[in-house]
């Protein structure tokens, strides 16, 4: 499984190593390589908003 993998203990006894390993870390979370595959959904909270958007989503079925 993917997330077998994530939930890893690391062990680094070496001080640069370890040094490198957050710094890449930190590189990944800043740059990441995945887009999301769909946009967010809205929150609607006013009922025209939601009439409208039920309207546009009856239209295109």
């Amino acid at each position: 499984m993917a997330t077998s993998s994530i939930l890893t203990n690391v062990v680094i006894r070496d001080s640069k190593k370890a040094e490198v390993f957050a710094d890449a870390l930190e590189a990944s979370s800043r740059d990441p390589k995945r887009k999301p595959s769909a946009p967010t959904i809205p929150i609607l909270c006013d009922a025209d908003a939601i009439r409208s958007f039920l309207v546009k989503k009856g239209q295109k079925q």
